[in-house]
Formats: structure tokens, C-alpha cells, sequence
């Protein structure tokens, strides 16, 4: 069968490989590089035939690789660590080519390769990462927010590093040629921009009206391959021009669903890439080459790590972040082998330095899950030997705090709880990790502790253990979920209440514990239909009624709960009933002159007269025998047809 049955001799043991791999609580491309290794020429057994082809099929997974990067690539998603991770990140890649450039050097190698190897080491794995931290729980800390933003820059810093590093081989037609591919690059993203912005979205749109899955796929597959296929054509890179499709049709109305169309196809070819790569390794090789590689992989994760921690500390992160990303991003990443790759094909590198940079990869990512594990440890070890790290707490209460509340997030609904908590003099404290706000928070005379909420020494500092309530305002769920695992540690029995943004993500919070869970575009959504129900003269006690059983329904774990809470919902929801409004009397009012016993308002109207403005003077709950002047503003409460009789009554037009 050739090619077909080497195809599925790889999925079935990429199957066994991924299995492993699940089991062990590692990263999937792990699994595929043993199954690779399994089937590959250098361990017997089950062989793959056809190497090469599947190398070329290959060669489709890192275009679709860099065609689901480019989807995903999102600007917000860098805005919390903006700046180390725009401007730190390409720091670290440059400090940490420069390392490996001397580790190079200092192994006998020509500058050529030691370069290579700098590029190589500099970029760490997004998907090892990603499932270690996932693992240990710590998706939504600080340092996790941190490490995923430098891995975003890190994975584009592919792009660059593919046209530059080829030209190396031969300096002297290398930087022309290195000129050439700028410019062309510069043409083909402005040619691609046009067709971005003027072709693409229209295509995608014709594609859609038709409704048909499988053809919205295809046109999406072809735009990606094709692209990059027309710049191989223009002399660029495979790779570069899907990735440059990606952002483009991340950019349309439709980029969600081309993402998760592509998704499965990536990552069919994406084991085919990582197989291969597997097939590549020689334990042979590692036997032979055991004290050199064993010597990089110690001084590539002290180094790297090493790195990371300084640039974290240079850019204002302290506590356990430093700690945290010198631990966890000290291994190299997935997309040094699609540059390794690039480097073999275009004979930059030689098959033995391939070989050393797959097998030091490979050790490092499997190492990655223990040395990462270390953090908590090493990080309680250094406060308990040497001076524990000083947070900064700005207006706390001298005699500490107790049977207080916490806000988690001092932003704009943080800042507004708080305010209304200072007035009736409830102890408080917020915890905020952005700097500007918590100069804000400080300059309003309010208690609070800069730090990440997440993180069990914040906590602790917050008193979370003397708390009487935790308020999460951050929309960010995974962020929430973090902070609810430190706190159920700390404190098992505290009541929290927690932000969404939907309903999944409600239920997702209430199954970590939460309390209640409050989801402010719901509200704002209730009260535009209750505003656009009165307009179309519904009855306000049907529009309360449907209002009543639409919270009902999506807060019932509360109401269930907390008959306070009910009660509370049922006096504010009476409030909805009712109206007040405010009306001016003409000079020629009939009640002009009168009281508001001889009117006799309440009798004839049904609304109850709350406060008369006159001359600027507020006259609250005036008493019946109150005489009504010209220009008086009178405030009345009451149904909505209790106001249209009162409106009659006083002959307002």
C-alpha cells in the first residue's frame, strides 16, 4: 500500500503514543515523537517505508501549524503583560541566542551553527507549557498570564528567524539576499493586506450563505495552503505565507469558525510533523553522545532559566513569578524543530547537529512537568531561609483585619463595591496586581495590597482566613477558577461570589465552589427588555412577573440557598413596580393654589405626592395641608396609570 499504509501505522501508534503520554500527564506531542521513534529506522521492529514522504506530508502540518497560529493570534491576549511581553520577549530571544552562540563556540563549533543553536534554544514550548500548567492547576495566575504572553511573541519570532537564518550560510551573497527577501516580504504583506481587507472577506462571506460546512472548511484550507504555496512562488517562505493568512482571516467576521473548522486538520497534520520528528531520533546516538547532551540540557534549562527570571525581575514581576517562569520556561520548544527543519532542508545545518538539537529538545520538554513542579517548594524554602519578599499594603486597618470583606480586582466595579462598603464603614481590602490602579485605589483612602489574588502569599497577607466574603470582579474565568482553588485551600468555608460573562461559564465557576455568581450583561440585558416592554405599555407587574422568572431560573442555586437573598430580590423587584416622576405645575394647573388634601391626589390619582422643588428647595413628604405654587416640581410615585390620572388631573400636556 506504500504511503497509505505508513500513514496508518503512524496513527495508530501515534494512538498508543498519545495514550502514554495522556497517562503520564504529559504534553500529546510527546506521545507522537515516541510513536515516531517506534516506527522510525533506528529502533527495529514495524518500520515506515516511505521516510521522505512523510516528511513532505510533514512539511503541510507546519504550514497548517502556523496557519492556526496566525487564527489565533490576538493582540488583547497580549494587553495584561504587554509589555514584557512585546518588548521583554525579543530581549530574551536575543540574550539567549547570544548564550547559545558562547555554548557554541565553547563546544568547538563555527559560528554558523553556534548561531543556529542560540536560535534554537531561544524559543521554549507553548504546548508543554500550556498542559503543564494546566495540570497543576495554575491557568489564571500572574505568572502564567506572563509566561503565555512571552510564548505568543516567541511563536511569531518563528516567522522572522525562518527568512534570516537561511541567509547565514554564505555571508557575502547572504545579506544581499537577506535584502532581497525583506523587500519581498514587504511587498507580499502589502499585496496580502489588500487582498485581506478587499478579496478574503467577500469570498468568505459568498462561501457562508451557503451554509454547507464541508465547503466553508475547504475554502478555508485552500486559502491557507495557497497562500503559503504562492509565497514559496514568490521565494518566501511555505510557512510565512500561511501564517500571513492566518492573521488575515483572523481579522474577518468569520475567523472564529475557520479556527475551529482547521483545528481538527491541524492537528491530524500536525502528528504526521511531530511523527516525524520521532522517526529522526537515534538511541544510538544518545548513547554515544549521553555526557554532551546530558551537558547542554543543564546548562540550556539553568541558562534559559536564569534569563527569564532576570527579565521578569528587570520588568517589575517579583513574589513567585520570577521563580515560576525561570522553572518553566527553560526547555525548547516545538517550533525549534520546524526551524531545524528549515535548517536541513536549505544544508545549513548539518544531519549530526540535528540530531543533538532533536535529542536535547526532546529531554528538556519531558523534563519540563518536574522541574516546573519545584516552584512551590524552592519558593516556601526562600522564606523560610532567607527575608521573606515585602508586600506592598497601602491603608490597612492598624489592628488588622476581620470579619472583613476581600475584593479581588480593583478596577471599575472594584472600586465601586468598595466605595459603597466605605460609606457604611464595612472593613474591606482589595487586592490588585496593576500598579496605576492601585495608585488610584490608594489616592481614595481605600485598604489594599498590591499582588495577585491567586497566589496563596496575597491571600494569606489579605487575612483570607479571618474573611467573611471573597468578591471575584475579574470577567476572566480562568482567572476566577485560579483564585477559587487558592482560597478553598486556605479557607474551605468562605462564601464567594464570583463575575461571568455567560452561562457556561457560570456553571463552570459554581463547580468550583463558588457561591453566586453575578452576570452584569444579563442584568443590562433585563433592564433594556423591562425599558422597551414599558415603552410598548405592557403592564409593569407582567413585564416584573417575566423579568422574576428569567432571574429566577438563572440564579436559582442562590435563591435556593439564601431565603435573605430572595427576599431582598422580591423588595427590589416591588420598587420596579412603582414609578417616580417628577412634573412641573403650570400656571394654570387646576392644583395650583390648592393643597394636596383639597386636590385630592391620592384619592382621585393613586400616587402619593413624595417631594415638592421649589426655588430650590427640596420639601420631602410634604403634609396635606402643603400649598402648591406655580412652577413647582412635584415628585409623585405610583403605577404607570396612576401617573396618566394624575398627569389628567393637573392638565399636563
Amino acid at each position: 500500500m506504500g504511503i497509505a499504509s505508513d500513514i496508518v501505522i503512524i496513527v495508530m501508534v501515534a494512538l498508543l503514543g498519545g495514550l502514554i503520554a495522556q497517562r503520564l500527564k504529559q504534553p500529546l506531542i510527546l506521545g507522537y515523537i515516541l510513536a515516531g521513534v517506534m516506527v522510525g529506522p533506528y529502533t527495529g521492529g514495524i518500520t515506515v517505508s516511505e521516510i521522505h514522504d512523510i516528511e513532505m506530508l510533514a512539511e503541510i502540518g507546519i504550514a497548517l501549524l502556523l496557519f492556526a497560529l496566525g487564527l489565533e493570534f490576538s493582540f488583547s491576549d497580549l494587553k495584561p503583560v504587554r509589555n514584557i511581553a512585546l518588548v521583554g520577549t525579543p530581549i530574551q530571544i536575543l540574550l539567549t541566542t547570544v548564550y547559545g552562540f558562547a555554548i557554541g563556540r565553547w563546544l568547538g563549533w563555527g559560528w554558523i551553527p553556534s548561531i543556529w543553536f542560540g536560535a534554537l534554544i531561544s524559543l521554549s514550548s507553548t504546548m508543554v507549557i500550556l498542559k503543564t500548567l494546566e495540570n497543576q492547576g495554575h491557568i489564571g495566575t500572574l505568572s502564567s498570564r506572563v509566561m503565555i504572553g512571552m510564548l505568543i511573541v516567541q511563536d511569531l519570532a518563528i516567522v522572522p528567524l525562518m527568512i534570516i537564518l537561511p541567509q547565514l550560510s554564505d555571508p557575502k551573497a547572504g545579506l544581499p539576499l537577506l535584502g532581497v527577501a525583506a523587500l519581498k516580504a514587504f511587498f507580499f504583506l502589502v499585496l496580502m493586506i489588500f487582498i485581506g481587507t478587499k478579496i478574503i472577506p467577500y469570498i468568505m462571506k459568498y462561501v457562508a450563505k451557503w451554509n454547507s460546512r464541508e465547503l466553508f472548511l475547504l475554502t478555508t484550507t485552500a486559502m491557507g495552503l495557497g497562500v503559503g504555496y504562492g509565497t514559496y512562488l514568490f521565494g518566501l517562505s511555505f510557512a510565512f505565507g500561511a501564517f500571513v493568512a492566518g492573521m488575515l482571516i483572523s481579522e474577518s467576521d468569520y475567523g472564529y469558525q475557520a479556527l475551529s473548522d482547521i483545528i481538527p486538520l491541524r492537528d491530524i497534520f500536525s502528528i504526521l510533523f511531530f511523527t516525524s520528528v520521532g522517526m529522526l531520533f537515534d538511541p544510538k546516538f544518545l548513547i554515544s553522545n549521553l555526557g554532551t547532551v546530558l551537558v547542554l540540557v543543564l546548562v540550556i534549562m539553568v541558562g534559559k532559566g536564569l534569563i527569564f527570571g532576570i527579565i521578569s525581575k528587570i520588568f517589575g514581576y517579583g513574589n513567585v513569578v520570577p521563580l515560576a517562569m525561570g522553572l518553566g520556561l527553560s526547555q525548547i520548544g516545538e517550533f525549534s524543530f520546524v526551524l531545524a527543519r528549515i535548517g536541513i532542508s536549505t544544508n545549513s545545518i548539518s544531519m549530526d547537529f540535528y540530531s543533538l538539537i532533536l535529542t536535547t529538545t526532546i529531554i528538556t520538554m519531558f523534563l519540563t512537568p518536574f522541574v516546573s513542579g519545584f516552584t512551590a517548594p524552592l519558593y516556601l524554602l526562600r522564606n523560610r531561609w532567607l527575608k521573606p519578599f515585602q508586600l506592598h499594603t497601602i491603608n490597612l486597618p492598624q489592628n488588622g483585619l476581620h470579619n472583613h470583606l476581600v475584593i479581588a480586582g480593583g478596577g471599575r466595579i472594584g472600586k465601586y463595591i468598595a466605595d459603597v462598603l466605605y460609606r457604611i464603614r464595612i472593613p474591606f481590602v482589595i487586592l490588585e496586581i496593576n500598579y496605576s490602579r492601585v495608585e488610584q485605589i490608594k489616592s481614595l483612602g481605600f485598604p489594599v495590597i498590591y499582588g495577585d489574588a491567586s497566589q496563596s502569599i496575597i491571600l494569606e497577607a489579605a487575612e483570607i482566613d479571618k474573611a467573611k466574603l471573597l468578591l471575584i470582579t475579574t470577567p476572566v474565568t480562568i482567572v476566577s477558577q485560579a483564585i477559587v482553588s487558592q482560597v478553598k485551600k486556605l479557607n474551605p468555608d468562605l462564601q464567594i461570589v464570583a463575575r461571568a460573562e455567560a452561562v457556561e461559564q457560570m456553571k463552570a465557576l459554581y463547580d468550583h465552589g463558588v457561591y453566586n455568581v453575578i452576570q452584569p450583561e444579563f442584568e443590562a440585558g433585563l433592564e433594556f427588555t423591562r425599558q422597551a416592554l414599558l415603552s410598548l405599555d405592557i403592564p409593569a407587574d407582567r413585564i416584573q412577573q417575566f423579568t422574576d422568572e428569567v432571574r429566577q431560573e438563572l440564579y436559582r442555586p442562590l435563591y435556593n440557598l439564601n431565603t435573605e437573598y430572595k427576599t431582598l430580590a422580591q423588595l427590589q423587584n416591588a420598587r420596579h413596580l412603582f414609578e417616580l416622576t417628577w412634573m412641573t405645575l403650570d400656571h394654570d394647573s387646576p392644583i395650583v393654589g390648592n393643597t394636596i388634601e383639597t386636590s385630592r391626589i391620592r384619592s382621585r390619582t393613586g400616587v402619593t405626592v413624595v417631594g415638592v422643588m421649589r426655588e430650590g428647595t427640596l420639601h420631602s413628604n410634604p403634609n396635606p395641608g402643603f400649598s402648591f405654587n406655580p412652577n413647582d416640581i412635584v415628585g409623585i410615585i405610583g403605577r404607570k396609570e396612576e401617573l396618566t390620572a394624575f398627569r389628567e388631573l393637573a392638565k399636563f400636556q
